[in-house]
């Protein structure tokens, strides 16, 4: 599971027990800024004890379970991959999911996106975008992809990308 699940599901239950940010966040130990960049997906990295602390504070608990196997595609891996192949230094996953969840993408890594939006299939990058989506709001991911494509200069395949398969 990756760290930007986690946020969509503490964000999830966090709702639903109608608590707000400052509220968690005070009861966890953690700043208010912390855990909105946790639920929006874009806190790079988080302890275990945070984590648990913030899980219990919203009746989630963190479990070690066999790696369920998947047959379908993980798109994000794919990408970042594609994205990788002519470079020393790859594109993570998590830098490919914080820039699009984001808008910004960090400047050593422009020319990874560059080749992916170039030379990935379309089915490739409208599968990238529904997977991170199901981590933000509706559009926002659509929106920060045209955004990047544009800063790019590389636009002539964005309505390839965003139409529905």
């Amino acid at each position: 599971m990756r760290l930007q699940e986690i946020g969509y599901e503490v964000r999830r239950a966090r709702l639903a027990q109608g608590l707000t940010q400052a509220e968690l966040a005070k009861a966890a130990g953690l700043s208010r800024v912390t855990l909105n960049q946790l639920e929006l997906g874009t806190f790079p990295d988080l302890g275990v004890r945070k984590l648990q602390a913030l899980l219990e504070n919203v009746g989630l608990a963190l479990a070690i379970q066999p790696a369920a196997t998947r047959s379908e595609a993980d798109f994000v891996r794919v990408a970042a991959t594609t994205a990788s192949v002519a470079f020393k230094q790859p594109l993570t996953e998590e830098e490919l999911m914080r820039a699009l969840l984001t808008g910004k993408v960090p400047a050593a890594k422009r020319p990874h996106f560059r080749l992916l939006f170039e030379e990935a299939k379309p089915s490739l990058v409208r599968g990238l975008v529904g997977e991170v989506s199901r981590w933000a709001k509706p559009g926002k991911v659509e929106k920060n992809l045209a955004a990047i494509a544009r800063e790019l200069g590389v636009t002539e395949r964005i309505h390839e990308w965003l139409k529905t398969a």
